[in-house]
């Protein structure tokens, strides 16, 4: 098959999204497919030998931490037609997706869309809830286009449904096994983690500084832990702010981490903090998981899918923030529990490489190509 992705987000912004297409374009260059990505410029124009075509953007301060939006420009369309796609697979679908899906539509061509973040849910931490009705609205006009519309968790499949996005099919979970692993755990690491106090037990967290993450949630990790160092992997718009409300704890803003001082972090640290419910699925636990960290996390329907069957970690109420220092200090009394979970949290994620997901991926993009030829 031919396929074309136009994505909201691309290289070099790092985040769960884009380390899902990354892996997902890599296992369908391995299964034989030609592909094509169409993104916001400021990555390289080709990669990994597949041939990236880039937009303009545009941002604004007070929205998403002044993210760079790619500006739906008419180029796109003719991208895609240079292309030849048999099927367009537009992710994230709210600016420069408008373009992808008005350009597939137009010329008929199989449209896949899927749906990764909350944007109407971050509108209230932005301080514009009032918009919430109108960005709902424009996700569906958009989501409708599509044969089918991909969720990342069944907690997030039920929630576009009742929001009106038809034809939900879930886009199962995946994690790189060997890249995040136990064996990546090294002293030096811990240093850098701790700021020189390796001898702490390391509370990791990963993900995006802002405060649409619950980061002020993890201030309760403290009180009955003096033993507990947080680690947070990073970086983001609220980093100065951040800094600011944890300046008198044992915290250390580590920055940005990728690749193998990524995976090193995750396993070297004791356990890993999530406190945000505002995920689609939040691809970190899962990297964590995968590298024998047991979990302890905010309740949410993704968290709970994950956590819930493999009995990795603990949830606490995301409006009850103080029972998280309850959990982790449950835990640091049992170490022989804390290494369980640690076991349990790796064996679980074994069940999830990208291969699988992947494949059913295709046998989706092929189902499109079915649908489209059968109402031509």
């Amino acid at each position: 098959m031919r396929i074309a992705f136009v994505t909201e987000t691309w290289r070099p912004s790092t985040d769960g999204v884009v380390t899902r297409i990354t892996e997902t374009v890599r296992e369908l260059k391995r299964m034989g497919h030609e592909l094509f990505i169409v993104a916001p410029c400021g990555g390289e124009p080709v990669f990994e030998g597949i041939p990236v075509k880039s937009v303009p953007t545009f941002s604004v301060s007070f929205v998403y931490g002044g993210k760079p939006w790619g500006i739906p420009l008419p180029r796109v369309q003719k991208f895609l037609d240079e292309f030849r796609p048999d099927v367009v697979h537009v992710v994230n679908p709210f600016v420069l997706g408008i373009a992808g899906v008005y350009a597939a539509r137009r010329r008929q061509y199989p449209l896949v869309a899927s749906y990764h973040t909350n944007i109407a849910q971050y509108a209230d931490f932005y301080h514009l809830g009032f918009t919430k009705p109108a960005i709902w609205g424009l996700l569906r006009m958009l989501h409708n286009q599509a044969v089918y519309n991909l969720a990342t968790s069944e907690a997030i499949m039920k929630e576009i449904t009742q929001h009106g996005i038809k034809n939900a099919r879930l886009w199962r979970r995946g994690v790189d096994l060997s890249g995040f692993h136990p064996r990546h755990r090294n002293e030096a690491m811990r240093q850098r983690l701790t700021g020189g106090h390796a001898d702490r037990l390391i509370a990791l967290y990963v993900g995006r500084i802002a405060k649409e993450k619950g980061l002020e949630r993890l201030l309760s990790l403290f009180p009955g832990n003096p033993g507990v160092h947080l680690a947070l992997v990073g970086d983001g718009p609220a980093v100065d702010y951040f800094k600011q409300r944890f300046e008198r704890t044992p915290t250390t803003f580590v920055g940005k981490l990728l690749g193998e001082e990524l995976a090193s972090a995750y396993a070297s640290a004791d356990f890993f903090v999530f406190p945000s419910t505002t995920e689609t699925l939040g691809l970190v636990l899962l990297e964590a998981m995968a590298s024998g960290l047991p979990i302890v996390a905010a309740e949410s329907g993704p968290s709970h899918e994950l956590i819930d069957p493999s009995g990795a970690g603990r949830l606490f109420p995301s409006t009850q923030p103080y029972q998280l220092a309850q959990l982790v200090s449950e835990l640091l009394k049992d170490r022989t529990l804390l290494a369980d979970l640690g076991v349990k949290a790796r064996q679980e994620a074994e069940k999830w490489g990208w291969k699988e997901p992947t494949q059913e991926l295709e046998a989706l993009y092929e189902a499109a190509i079915r649908h489209v030829k059968g109402h031509q």
